[in-house]
């Protein structure tokens, strides 16, 4: 592995010492690179990355490299961002999650994957700013060359698969309900329009692909903030039922939801009661352990991956410091971290036992025309859309890298990449009638490596062994950390193994 230079090119022309900050010319800097060795351009090997789609160019004359671009997104329009990519339809899940750990247990667990989030974009943004890369792929390709940058672009084109592959589910399934509450449409018929895969179809092509195809990150900060209106709106939603709705609680009619019922107890291995609910389902549980509590380390891991994300958010930040983009970050994870366990608490409280595993589902059973319910419906299918674009830009960038490493930005190679993984995330929605066991399969694997595994061997291989001995505290830390991403991993991919052989379900999956 090639030694780091003593002075590390960073953002915005500034040059990093070791002893200290300096302010060097760009040009001078770009200079002794051709004249010098490789040492850096790590973060561009071939001097020609495709990372336009979002850096802009300056004045059209050179490419621009992630180390020379000035952010120009606001602080308040990248915690939109990074909060929109940490919130996903996960959180629709977690009220099923605590009635399978119990409130203190899930209380604890949540806590700890929040703060193992926050320490691991702390590991990635001081790896950054070593080196002066802003890219995930290319800290991977810094830390092991090829083999480095490919683990860790297949880990994040699966991880971010898998959750845009979540919320089109969910467009499938809601999408139907809400527009046959809307027109009293009889549910027996076989209109088109309530046909959920031609509904998927539609909004992908209609709304998430025109903004796919921005070529700035920036610019979704005003649909992110909107779309985590709309899931404010859906915890609000979610507390004033939990004084609405009476335990034991009557469902509405056992027959005309007997269908839909019957569709997430093939899907998840779970049987509810139907009827009425017994008084001794009302009693809620501070701890409890069973066959799905396996499920919830991993679904906690894959609600809280937002790492993929956060490096090209910080090269789009305005006044970019590695404290100012911790501080970000940290803001964006507490504040989902409240509205995760605000959301499961109320949700496990309104019906404890009888959650289902997607939440909305749940309060069908006792109204499904409640028009609150169908608002959030709304709402919750809003947010899911607009969250799909930031999703889909860091797999974009990682195919890129990984296909692509020396071709210089084109808007057809980018419309081309954003074209195929809609087609194929479409087709796996639609023919895949139980997706949420791929969703488990991601949480155990590339939710671990990313957020766990490669941030903290990044950190170890990067920062110079003369800052920091193997033997160094944060060192020893570091590794740590990714032993625990690798016991992670193996626990959870065992439990869901060992489910599987003895017959068991899946508890809700996604991010």
């Amino acid at each position: 592995m090639m030694e780091p230079a003593q002075s590390e090119i960073l953002s915005n022309g500034k040059s990093h010492d070791l002893g200290g900050e300096m302010v060097v010319p760009m040009k001078m800097m770009q200079e002794e690179d051709v004249n010098g060795t490789q040492t850096v351009r790590f973060d561009d090997p071939d001097g020609a990355l495709e990372n336009e789609e979002f850096l802009p160019s300056g004045d059209g004359k050179k490419n621009i490299n992630f180390t020379d671009f000035e952010g120009k997104t606001s602080f308040g329009m990248s915690v939109f961002n990074l909060g929109n990519a940490i919130m996903g339809s996960g959180i629709l899940g977690l009220a099923y999650a605590m009635a399978n750990t119990g409130i203190l247990l899930f209380l604890f667990l949540l806590t700890a994957v929040a703060a193992l989030s926050s320490y691991s974009i702390h590991l990635l943004l001081k790896s950054s700013g070593i080196v002066g890369i802003r890219a995930y792929e290319l800290l991977g390709y810094r830390a092991f060359g090829t083999p480095g940058k490919m683990a860790a672009g297949i880990a994040i084109t699966l991880q971010n698969i898998g959750a845009m592959s979540s919320y089109l589910y969910i467009v499938k399934s809601e999408l139907p309900l809400v527009i046959q509450t809307f027109l009293k449409a009889d549910p027996e018929s076989h209109l088109w329009y309530l046909n959920g895969n031609y509904l998927v179809v539609m909004v992908s092509a209609s709304i998430i692909l025109p903004l796919a195809l921005m070529k700035q990150l920036g610019y979704l900060g005003y649909t992110s903030g909107f779309s985590l209106s709309c899931m404010v709106f859906f915890l609000s939603a979610v507390i004033y039922k939990k004084f609405q709705i009476p335990c034991p609680f009557e469902e509405f009619s056992a027959n005309s939801t007997a269908e839909h019922l019957s569709l997430n107890v093939s899907s998840h291995g779970h049987e509810y009661n139907n009827g009425l609910v017994h008084e001794d389902d009302c009693t809620p549980r501070l701890f409890k352990l069973n066959s799905q509590t396996a499920y919830t380390i991993p679904i906690l891991a894959f609600a809280f991956v937002c790492h993929p994300e956060v490096l090209p958010i910080y090269t789009e930040l305005r006044n970019p410091t590695q404290k100012r983009m911790q501080k970000l970050s940290n803001i964006s994870i507490l504040v989902m971290y409240t509205m995760y366990f605000l959301a499961a608490l109320f949700g496990y409280l309104t019906f404890l036992g009888n959650v289902e595993p997607e939440l909305l589902h749940t309060y069908s059973r006792i109204d499904p025309y409640d028009t609150l319910i169908l608002c959030v419906r709304v709402a919750v299918l809003t947010a899911v859309t607009l969250t799909v674009p930031i999703v889909l830009f860091p797999v974009r960038r990682a195919i890129q890298h990984m296909l692509f490493p020396t071709k210089s930005f084109n808007w057809l190679r980018h419309i081309g990449i954003a074209m195929v993984l809609l087609t194929l995330i479409n087709m796996l929605v639609i023919f895949a009638p139980n997706i949420l066991s791929i969703f488990s399969i991601i949480g155990a694997t590339s939710a671990p490596c990313l957020i766990f595994i490669f941030p903290a061997v990044f950190y170890i291989r990067i920062v110079p062994k003369e800052d920091e001995p193997m033997n160094s505290v944060p060192k020893i830390l570091a590794a740590c950390f990714a032993a625990l991403g690798v016991i992670f991993m193996v626990m959870s991919l065992s439990f869901i193994i060992i489910d599987w052989s003895t017959g068991g379900g899946l508890a809700a999956g996604g991010h």
